[in-house]
């Protein structure tokens, strides 16, 4: 599923002044694209990722995943669209604490309406897929760090999205147990084909990607390759291809459990 973005710009008040957080920006991610965004504290980057995921409403501009415009969508029919079709793995994990692990990856699926016997197989498949087997019954409280944020995982992929908005998924890790979450995620990239979208500062992840988009002051100021190569996609109809520096699209690659 691709992400186009034109003429995105966010501003709020703050101090009765205006503050403008992202700065015309134009960004194209093809269907299957792998693309980190990167940049120091304050470039826009969690705003970036909740604009084109559909968590807010842009000050101008618009974004269009899948050929579904949602700037144009009401608040609802965003909710709906995201519960379909859109993933989240955020740096504070998120869980349920009442929940345990094996419940915390049912919600999605619950809300969907898809509980029952091929909902369980479901979360007990991803469970073991990220290497829970065992702890299924532990609660937040009860697992590691590192442990939580592939329940996280987890939980992300339950639907089969295709969208995965990633959020700083190792901030709140240690260097190991933080590439062991690395490794998982490109693992799983390999194996599904979901469209991956990530906010990080880990160098080490970002290079991972196939393209790597850089902003500072609410611009994309630079775009390059990852280390990865990028999945061959079919050209974009609008000529709109990858991201020049303050302006264009960005390719890049894939994420999406679709486990048999």
């Amino acid at each position: 599923m691709d992400i186009v973005a034109r003429g995105l710009e966010q501003t709020y008040l703050s101090g009765g002044r205006p503050l403008v957080v992202l700065h015309a920006v134009d960004l194209t991610i093809p269907s299957e694209g792998f693309v980190a965004i990167v940049g120091p504290s304050g470039s826009g980057k969690t705003t970036l990722l909740g604009l084109l995921a559909g968590l807010d409403r842009p000050s101008a501009g618009t974004v269009t995943v899948g050929g579904q415009q949602l700037t144009s969508l009401t608040e609802d029919q965003r909710a709906r669209f995201r519960a379909d079709n859109v993933g989240f793995v955020f740096q504070t994990f998120h869980l349920i604490p009442t929940l345990t692990a094996y419940e915390n990856v049912l919600v999605p699926l619950e809300l969907a309406g898809k509980a029952g016997d091929g909902a369980s197989a479901r979360a007990h498949e991803l469970l073991e897929r990220v290497d829970l087997a065992g702890r299924e019954h532990h609660y937040p409280a009860q697992l590691s760090g590192g442990e939580q944020q592939r329940v996280a995982i987890a939980r992300a992929f339950a639907n089969r999205p295709r969208i995965l908005f990633a959020d700083e998924p190792t901030g709140n890790l240690d260097a190991e147990t933080g590439a062991r979450v690395v490794d998982l995620l490109v693992s799983l990239n390999r194996e599904a084909r979901t469209t991956l979208v990530l906010v990080t500062h880990d160098p080490d992840l970002a290079a991972r990607a196939h393209r790597v988009l850089r902003l500072a002051g609410g611009r994309i100021v630079e775009d390059r390759p990852g280390a990865a190569r990028a999945p061959d996609v079919a050209p974009d109809p609008d000529g709109a291809g990858d991201v020049a520096p303050q302006g264009s699209g960005a390719s890049g690659g894939a994420f999406e459990l679709g486990l048999p």
